[in-house]
């Protein structure tokens, strides 16, 4: 498995964030029983850099907390049964299949921490576990698929023991 993590802001946390993203990540493609060797890339950046590059690639002109940006299409959310068919998803070299992109705003990690009122390490948690779940064909468009995703979410970050 790899998983690159870039941090490209002066931004920082006060616990190691790169052994919290990886859990997440090992977790996360664990409990979707991914059968794959999988890449992630993790970027860390400010509330200014995801604001452009939610405005670049989503058209929205504000920050966000967490931007998820998937390499495969899935049949299904979680269904890893048709990736071989597009041989682009799979890293020509190491074989792992290239789940995508995570851009993650310390600022954003910071803020949502003190406004619901649980720990940085909590935030960080939750938003790379929602990220990954998108990475993995899951969305939140319509109700459906929202309360699927949720519990997702909700069961993992039980799994991990961390708590609100």
């Amino acid at each position: 498995m790899t998983i690159t993590i870039e941090k490209e802001t002066e931004k920082n946390l006060d616990f190691d964030y790169e052994q919290v993203i990886s859990r997440v990540v090992e977790a996360v493609l664990d409990f979707e029983e991914c059968p794959y060797e999988a890449e992630v890339n993790v970027l860390l950046t400010d509330n200014a850099a995801i604001h452009e590059i939610n405005l670049e690639n989503r058209g929205i002109d504000r920050p966000t907390d967490v931007l998820s940006f998937p390499m495969a299409e899935y049949p299904a959310p979680g269904d890893f049964s048709r990736l071989e068919e597009d041989l682009s998803v799979f890293h020509p070299e190491t074989g792992e299949l290239i789940l995508g992109d995570i851009v993650i705003s310390l600022e954003k990690v910071k803020e949502q921490a003190e406004k619901y009122g649980h720990s940085q390490l909590r935030e960080l948690a939750f938003l790379v576990a929602h990220s990954m779940f998108h990475l993995m064909g899951y969305d939140h468009m319509e109700e459906e698929e929202r309360i699927q995703m949720e519990e997702r979410q909700n069961q993992l970050m039980d799994i991990l023991d961390i708590r609100r």
